[in-house]
């Protein structure tokens, strides 16, 4: 018998349809009618009949006649939802899509498997699995740590020693130990309190990444989790079954606890979970949609899913990505202002870098000539000035290789940082398989993310600052030579005058947000936790900064 999830009003209904000729319109009136009985006051509706509504797909939002037959117009277990009509949206609504809704609606499910081991995952290989290139499994060597890890954990219950975490509470109530006929509801318990976090949930590539990167350091085997456990947490990602992920909520150490207990409440079948099937609807709803069980934690796994910095690195890894981008951008774009402004290609001489061997700096220079000294595809514009008497060009041109240079070195140190991270083990305690115990530490607090993406910020805001200068030449007639703000008829046409404007504005704002948030820190925890990173929120801004600095 088929079977349909219909969203109405912030309702999640199963509705089943015992015969494949009942139509769409019955399908929406039976969720009216479900949803009226479940209210006291009926929803505030004197009948079914009353209620006028369309009904739309939850994927891809595409509008369904109400006189097709749900057998040919939808497939076993579908998401569907019935909009009322005259309903206006509630302040705290959350959409069936995200943001980019036609983009989600032609999502088709990868083929091809990336191996994780937890030890080999590149800030490359993160971005594309966000993006939905690729599914994810565990290599063999993966597998067994992961299985050795876990036997010390059962030996610990077994034994009922009192270890933090598994035997006993959190924070302030490490103290406390725990009875062993509730260390599975211990880690339901930490779950669902440390789902704290508010705002906007994660976009689906950011919530992927961040999945994902949790997979990848579990799967280095010193996290304690059982094989099945973390292999429902692969299908889930394999599923593109994204949990609700507030974006706001973590001061980075003691790890990002507030969105990575997010991502785990999905996973037990708890709060909101999005995929491409579904949109937006209860986790249990979408995870049996796949096909798909809640994970039952056992003792530690609560906390070996929440313990670590894998907020600030996944959103770090898709910053220094963007960051890699721009950089190259920027020096092409830099050269064609440098060559519309007859400048010349003097100060980009190999013997000028050599003796200041900064490696960006001569990196730069290198692309500048190759870009603008090509015996290839020589430029008219350089030719029409090559015997002019210029000797040396303003410094937003001549010192971009210097400044450029210093962004490149700025980005390759931060994505040498993030390498390393999304390849570390972050939880506490750590358990080695190798000793047979477990050791408390600190591996999961961000200080070395989150200074490294406030550098980012300020090194790629820098590609933004001399850009904003090299706009200002373009514009004004008497550094350029050219029609003032690049117009013809200009007083009738104002040509790129607010569009300098708005680079300035952006400059500006950039400034700002580029104040350490690293320098910051909190006592969180009764002062049990008396020192934290601030990490998620400089990935937030460099984030903002770099998104500046590609408009």
């Amino acid at each position: 018998m088929p079977r349909y999830t219909v969203h109405v009003r912030g309702e999640w209904l199963a509705v089943p349809c015992l015969s494949s000729t009942n139509t769409i319109g019955w399908l929406g009136k039976e969720a009216v009618r479900r949803y009226m009985k479940n209210k006291p006051d009926n929803g505030g509706f004197a009948s079914v009949e009353e209620v006028k509504f369309y009904i739309r797909r939850c994927k891809g939002l595409g509008l369904l006649d109400l006189d097709d037959t749900v057998d040919d117009a939808l497939e076993d277990n579908e998401f569907v939802e019935v909009v009322i009509e005259g309903d206006i949206m509630s302040p705290d609504f959350i959409p069936s899509q995200p943001e980019g809704v036609h983009l989600y609606s032609k999502y088709r499910e990868p083929e091809q498997y990336i191996s994780l081991d937890g030890n080999s995952l590149t800030t490359e290989d993160l971005v594309n699995l966000g993006k939905g290139l690729y599914k994810i499994k565990l290599t063999p060597e993966a597998e067994d740590k992961v299985k050795q890890s876990r036997e010390v954990i059962e030996r610990i219950v077994k034994e009922q020693t009192v270890v933090y975490g598994i035997t006993t509470g959190f924070g302030k109530f490490a103290r406390t130990v725990i009875p062993n006929s509730k260390l599975r509801e211990l880690q339901v318990n930490l779950v669902r309190s440390h789902s704290a976090g508010v705002g906007k949930p994660l976009s689906p590539e950011r919530s992927r990444m961040l999945l994902a990167l949790r997979i990848n350091v579990l799967a280095k085997g010193y996290s304690g989790i059982s094989l099945e456990t973390l292999q429902q947490v692969i299908e889930a990602f394999n599923a593109s079954c994204l949990p609700y992920i507030p974006e706001k909520g973590t001061v980075g150490a003691s790890g990002d606890l507030a969105p990575l207990s997010h991502l785990a409440l999905g996973l037990i079948g708890e709060g909101k979970m999005w995929s491409p099937k579904s949109g937006w609807a209860d986790a249990k709803y979408v995870l049996e949609a796949h096909g798909l069980r809640p994970i039952t934690l056992k003792p530690k796994e609560g906390l070996a899913l929440i313990n670590g910095t894998q907020m600030i690195t996944s959103l770090g890894c898709e910053a220094v990505e963007r960051a890699s981008a721009i950089a190259r951008q920027a020096d092409i774009i830099a050269a064609l202002t440098l060559e519309v402004l007859k400048g010349t290609t003097r100060a980009f001489d190999t013997d000028i870098h050599a003796v200041r061997p900064h490696r960006g700096q001569a990196e730069v220079a290198f692309r500048f000539r190759s870009l603008l000294d090509s015996d290839h595809h020589p430029s008219e514009i350089a030719e029409s000035h090559r015997f002019c008497d210029r000797v040396q060009d303003a410094y937003t041109m001549r010192c971009c290789p210097q400044v450029h240079g210093v962004v490149n070195d700025t980005i390759a140190f931060v994505k040498d940082i993030m390498t390393t991270e999304i390849n570390s083990a972050t939880d506490n305690p750590m358990v080695f398989a190798e000793r047979a115990e477990t050791i408390s530490g600190g591996n999961f607090h961000g200080e070395y993310p989150a200074k490294a993406l406030d550098y980012l910020a300020i090194g790629v805001h820098e590609l933004a600052a001399i850009s904003e200068r090299r706009i200002e030449r373009l514009c004004n007639p008497s550094l350029s030579e050219l029609p003032a703000f690049l117009v013809t008829e200009g007083g009738l046409n104002s040509g790129f005058m607010i569009a300098h404007c708005t680079a300035a504005a952006l400059v500006s704002e950039n400034k700002a947000l580029c104040h350490p948030s690293s320098v910051d820190s909190l006592s969180t925890s009764a002062a049990t936790e008396d020192h934290v990173s601030m990490g998620g929120w400089a990935a937030r801004k460099a984030l903002r900064v770099i998104e500046h600095v590609e408009q």
